[in-house]
């Protein structure tokens, strides 16, 4: 196994940088992170942010457990000023596991519990919690859903992941229908609540950004862009009215999706032979390379929607992972990376760069700073002082270092010893479901003893 981060300094790191060719620029200083910005009638105490990042350890009720109150508390109390709360189904149905949070009259109040500690952890360290801003991410997982894969459009390469057959019924317009009043009553009950935004979730394959994808679909929800952001359309009208315009909204949304690679664990990945042109923000003339005419257009979309957050992602977990998170370890389910983790980090920052500029009106979350450890801080400084992103989220490296935030504050660099080393023992313990509740929870197992302990429970040890 390749070991690509053998880096000693920022030095190290820009030669590597050139010998690959990319264009990855890092400041020696982190100032502009520190800085608030405003996201409509909002201003936060920073530029960091706290992507999604789901704990697969709720009850199977759908509340959130004691894990769940210990991971939230840590990122309250780490110093980001923008916490992007993570997938919480709108229906039990849509839940990608067993484990998985959801919101309903039920599950409601655990939610905003959970809030309460969050906004109380961030004010005992930091003294004050009016510039800072916690949403929830309002999610269908699709074809990913638990224990029954929910499909709005066939795959050739994507249908026997799930083991679906050519005539594996679709999701219906009626479903899909039924589905707004889902989304518009989830985000009254976080309003109620106390999050300040919802996130209607539109990445990694799951419903919404699936449907984008759904160029061959028949009825109102396919083929025409129109159409397959009609969904959206109309989930974010039915919000606007159940809320009164009361609640920010915000999006997370794949702008490329890539296509499926193929690989035995350990093995090299290699893009599909004769890979599908349908992938949302894939190039239709050879199915694999990035085109954002269409992203673009839907971020522009959302903007005149009244959206003004929009989080930046591409790939899927499941059939491509090397593109969303560049890592240095395979998943368990996973492949060895087609390509060093470099060019993966770089292509986030170009693609978040190219809607950026597109759309300097909305707040830009940026992605792909985990591989780079203790030097991301200083990729981000540059991509928001380029005005490349507004804004620069950790996902991973979040889990395994909740307070990265603080210690910008405090010393103006992040720590070595304490960040994401990117080997995806997080990833497997999400895949592990051999425990009573069938689904381990996850965390960082290289730095959080907790973890440490369910990995190993999780291995049989």
């Amino acid at each position: 196994m390749a070991r690509y981060f053998t880096y000693r300094s920022l030095d190290d790191l820009r030669t590597d940088i050139a010998r690959h060719d990319v264009d990855i620029r890092l400041e020696e200083r982190v100032e502009r992170l520190l800085e608030p910005v405003t996201i409509g009638a909002r201003t936060i105490g920073n530029r960091l942010a706290m992507h999604p990042m789901e704990g697969c350890d709720g009850t199977l009720e759908g509340r959130p457990d004691e894990l769940t109150f210990r991971r939230w508390e840590r990122f309250g109390a780490g110093g980001a000023k923008l916490i992007w709360g993570e997938a919480t189904a709108v229906l039990p149905p849509g839940r990608a596991n067993p484990r998985q949070l959801l919101i309903n009259d039920t599950t409601a109040p655990d939610l905003a519990r959970m809030l309460t500690a969050t906004r109380q952890a961030h004010r005992e360290r930091f003294g004050r919690d009016d510039d800072l801003l916690v949403g929830l991410q309002l999610t269908h997982s699709g074809r990913w859903s638990y224990p029954e894969p929910l499909i709005a459009r066939h795959s050739r390469t994507l249908d026997p992941l799930k083991h679906l057959e050519a005539d594996s019924p679709l999701l219906d317009d009626a479903y899909l229908e039924r589905l707004v009043e889902a989304y518009a009553t989830a985000a009254r009950l976080a309003r109620d609540a106390g999050f300040d935004f919802v996130d209607i979730k539109q990445c990694h394959t799951y419903l919404l950004n699936e449907l984008l994808a759904a160029r061959h679909r028949d009825g109102q929800y396919g083929g025409s862009f129109e159409n397959r952001t009609r969904l959206l359309r109309e989930v974010i009208a039915a919000i606007r009215r159940e809320t009164a315009d009361s609640l920010m909204l915000a999006s997370r949304v794949n702008v490329y999706d890539g296509p499926r690679y193929y690989a035995a664990t350990g093995q090299r990945g290699e893009p599909d032979p004769e890979p599908e042109n349908t992938g949302f923000g894939v190039s239709e003339a050879d199915g694999v390379s990035p085109d954002l005419s269409e992203s673009i257009r839907l971020v522009g979309l959302l903007s005149e929607l009244g959206v003004r957050l929009v989080n930046v992602t591409m790939g899927s977990p499941y059939f491509n992972a090397h593109i969303g998170r560049p890592f240095e370890r395979a998943p368990v389910d996973g492949y060895d990376p087609p390509e060093h983790p470099l060019i993966g980090v770089d292509r986030h920052f170009r693609l978040a760069g190219e809607i950026q500029r597109a759309h300097p009106d909305v707040t830009v979350v940026g992605t792909g700073y985990s591989w780079l450890r203790h030097y991301a801080a200083f990729a981000g400084e540059a991509n928001v002082r380029d005005e490349h992103v507004s804004i620069m989220g950790l996902g991973r490296g979040a889990l395994a270092y909740p307070d990265f935030a603080a210690d910008l504050m405090e010393s103006g660099a992040m720590v070595d010893r304490k960040s994401c080393i990117g080997v995806s023992y997080c990833t497997a313990l999400m895949r592990a479901k051999n425990n009573d509740l069938g689904q381990f929870p996850t965390g960082c197992v290289p730095r959080d003893p907790m973890y440490a302990e369910q990995f190993k429970l999780a291995q049989g040890r």
